[in-house]
């Protein structure tokens, strides 16, 4: 008798009480409909509510439950990781714990997954009701990550993907400082198929991604991918370089035909603040790629588990 496929479902979560009971039944839901065994694996990111009291209350009648706790919150991308690392199922699915990901699309992960696709993703479909702010920064997230750096991120796409076993064993070799999954994903290559979805409404809580977040993923996603930044850095060195020496030229020149020198304190304070504030960009780009190196140079774990119970129902 052939041995059923099995499927590992990893869900980040952090400060989830309010949807950690639905989306758990709707899981159950839609993964009992089909021939495979599954486990179903939330990486508690430090919540500081109940969410990992309720996961382990749960997990004492759920076979099929699991849940890792971690030291105390290491990111999104570090709890995903931990998640991976730990699933043991033929196909790995990632999504998040706020119903916004909806489960009725896991079936059809799985038969493109059956057709022979190593990676099968999702795209967002633009949410008519999205703030326009959201909208407008989601956008052009996109269109500069992808302008500023060497892999190519299709708009919509987030951490719901399905990953065949060799995609993650992938994953688990790993050892980056700053993760930033989403991009590896494009990178690893492997046979892709997108499917695109309409977002569900947020069961309950409020979105984890501030401005700031937002600021700092999309940063981690640049320069993780791309020393795209350090080459714009020298050409706008050298471009302004080009025209300071232009200026000078003509200056020059117009102070022998024209026998005196232009006057004016305001454009001299103007340009060196122009510059000033210019050679600070430029330290910064190359700064942060040398934090970046420096910090992994350390070699520290992404994550740290403080308590799992995924040994003890084998």
């Amino acid at each position: 008798m052939t041995a059923l496929k099995k499927i590992s479902i990893v869900i980040p979560s952090f400060n989830e009480e309010g949807n950690v009971n639905i989306i758990i039944s709707a899981l159950h839901e839609v993964l009992k409909k089909g021939n495979y065994e599954y486990e179903l694996i939330f990486v508690d990111d430090g919540s500081s509510d109940k969410t990992l009291s309720i996961l382990q209350q749960m997990a004492v009648t759920d076979s099929n439950l699991f849940y890792i706790e971690l030291s105390r919150n290491f990111g999104h991308q570090n709890a995903l990781k931990a998640g991976l690392d730990f699933a043991s199922g033929d196909c790995i699915i990632t999504m998040d714990g706020d119903m916004q990901h909806p489960p009725e699309l896991i079936p059809q992960l799985l038969e493109k997954w059956e057709e022979g696709y190593d990676v099968v993703y999702t795209r967002r479909l633009e949410d008519k009701k999205l703030p326009v702010f959201k909208k407008i920064t989601s956008k052009y997230f996109y269109k500069f990550i992808n302008y500023i750096s060497e892999i190519k991120i299709e708009e919509g796409t987030a951490d719901f993907r399905l990953m065949d076993k060799k995609v993650s064993k992938v994953f688990f070799a790993f050892s980056e400082n700053e993760l930033f999954i989403r991009g590896l994903v494009n990178w690893v290559g492997f046979k892709q198929f997108a499917i695109d979805y309409m977002p569900a409404e947020r069961f309950s809580g409020s979105s984890k991604y501030t401005v700031k977040k937002m600021m700092q993923f999309a940063l981690k996603g640049i320069t993780s991918f791309s020393i795209r930044p350090l080459y714009i850095s020298i050409f706008l060195g050298f471009s302004i370089f080009v025209l300071s020496l232009i200026f000078y030229v003509l200056y020059v020149f117009y102070s022998i035909y024209f026998g005196h020198v232009i006057s004016g304190w305001a454009s001299v304070i103007f340009t060196i603040v122009i510059f000033g504030g210019l050679n600070l960009i430029v330290i910064g780009i190359i700064g942060v790629y040398v934090g970046k190196l420096f910090m992994q140079s350390k070699q520290r774990p992404n994550y740290l588990i403080r308590d799992t119970n995924l040994h003890t129902k084998e």
